[in-house]
Formats: structure tokens, sequence, C-alpha cells
């Protein structure tokens, strides 16, 4: 699309665990003429014990190399922790094999949480910082040898107690890695809800964040955090507007082209937008339309 923005598209729907639906999801995505695709390979049943399964692996290779996506990106695990002390071995064990599949299937990018925990007796934020960023150095120097760039995403806090680092502090760590395959990941509705939670300004923690960004989750939402957690069905979240929603484009308050009118990232960053397929297929031509209007004025803006 431009230098800044280099492909827009959305994630697949997840499935469930015997790639029954893999090909059908990434068809979905492929007819709405999206050129990213971000493949939820969590939930596939590739890994095991930190060791890649070659048939699943050829399985999915087969159903990937049809579809001509521009940019491919994979979703790690969402139990990715690198301030996890019990289980850091078994995490980077897992870390180092989707870098792997990411090779395997040349998916550019391998999205990965940032870490939480709670502070054990004796223990400060700045050791669990520097479990991540020794964890994160390591992957790196992984990932410089695929070619592949590990994308760390902004989380919000989710539970009392817990310590997670605020957008402006992931951005802090990427700097602190200071190599080219680990860059940023801003997720939009993430940062919006941890700044409401934390009493900070949302547009500075997406401001601090977006000279290192390399990789986009847009979806909407209204920045609540969750003071709700049960609901019977998905739409009592949205119809009350609370928590991390994963709505259209517009259907929350966030003001999209008030925040790509002052921002840029770096150079063949993917936008993609995690809007539930499921729920909102009828809604995805729309919001691909706007997203790419976005990303266009964002190429204009960056080459003026």
């Amino acid at each position: 699309m431009n230098e800044i923005i280099s492909a827009v598209g959305f994630c697949n729907r997840t499935g469930k665990g015997d790639l029954s639906s893999l090909d059908v999801s990434l068809r979905e995505i492929a007819d709405t003429g999206a050129d990213a695709c971000e493949i939820g390979i969590y939930g596939e049943e590739i890994i095991s014990g930190g060791r890649l399964i070659e048939d699943r692996l050829q399985r999915v290779a087969d159903i990937t190399r049809h579809y001509p996506f521009k940019k491919l990106s994979l979703h790690g695990q969402i139990v990715s922790n690198f301030m996890d002390r019990e289980h850091l071995g078994l995490q980077k064990k897992v870390v180092r094999a989707m870098l792997e599949l990411c090779n395997r299937l040349e998916a550019g990018i391998l999205v990965h949480h940032s870490g939480a925990a709670r502070l054990a007796d004796g223990e400060n934020a700045a050791d669990l910082d520097r479990m991540e960023r020794e964890a994160l150095a390591e992957m790196a120097d992984i990932a410089g040898q695929y070619g592949v760039r590990i994308a760390l995403e902004n989380i919000f806090t989710t539970e009392s107690g817990q310590y997670r680092q605020t957008p402006s502090q992931v951005a802090e760590t990427v700097r602190s890695i200071g190599s080219d395959n680990v860059v940023a990941l801003i997720d939009f509705s993430h940062a919006y809800i941890e700044a409401t939670y934390r009493g900070l300004d949302f547009r500075e923690q997406l401001r601090a964040m977006a000279p290192v960004t390399g990789h986009l989750h847009v979806h909407d939402s209204f920045g609540l955090p969750y003071s709700m957690k049960h609901f019977y069905h998905p739409a009592e979240a949205t119809a009350l507007g609370i928590g991390d929603l994963h709505l259209p484009i517009g259907w929350g308050d966030i003001p999209w082209e008030d925040i790509f009118s002052e921002l840029t990232f770096l150079p063949d960053t993917t936008l993609i937008m995690e809007i539930n397929a499921e729920r909102f297929a009828d809604q995805q031509p729309a919001c691909l339309e706007r997203a790419r209007a976005l990303a266009t004025g964002l190429g204009f803006r960056a080459a003026a």
C-alpha cells in the first residue's frame, strides 16, 4: 500500500485444534480482498511439548500456500509470558518452535504478548522487566536467523495486584532489545483500556509506542475495564460497552482518524483487524475500506 503500512487484513477464526476450519477461515479473509492475514496458530495443535508436529505442520503449509497474501503473520500463544518464572524454560521452548513455524510457513511476524506476574517477596518490577528482556533478546537472535519480526503486544491489566507494563513501558522494552527483529505491536483497544484503568493519557501512550511499532491490531471499544466479567452472551458486553470487545471500526469511540493523522510507524508495518468474523463478517468489507483509507492517509502524510 505504502512504505509505512504495506498490507491490511484480518485475523482468522481460531480453530478447534483439528485444522478443520483453517482453509475456510483463510478463504473468508481472501474473499474480502484483504492482502494480509494473521493466523491464530496457537489454537491448531501443531506444537507438542515445544516440538513441531511435522504432519500437522505440512497440512497447514499445504493450506496456506493456496492464499497469496502479501503479508502473513502468526499469533503466538495467548499464555506466552516471559515474566513467568516457573515456566520460563517451557515458554521459550514454545516461542522457538513458533519462530521455526513462521519460517516454514513464510510468515514474517510472530505476535507475542508482553508479560505479567505478581511480584514475589523481595522482587521488584525491574526484576520482571529484566527477565522478559533477556528472553526477548535470546529469541531475537533466533528470529534474525529466520528473517522474522517478533511483535511485542501491549496487553491490559487482567487482575488486581498484577504487574503489567504500560504501553509506553512496552516501547521501552523494545528499545532496550535494540534489534530489528523485535518491534512493538500497538493494540489500540488494549492501550485504551489500560490507560483508563491506570488514569493515563491514552494518546500519549500511543505516541510513546508508535516510533518502534511494526505491527498493528485494530478493533474498536470504549476503553472500559472489566467492571463486569460475566455475560450470558457477548452481545451484552457490546451493549454495555464494557471490556475488550473486538468491535468493528466505528462501533466504539476510538478516534481513528485523529490517531492516524498524528502517528507514524516503522516501515513495512502490517495492519490487522482483530474483528470477530463469527459475529461481524457482514461488517468486514466496510472495515477494510476504512482501514485502507487510514493507511493511505498515513502514507501521504509520511511522504510529505
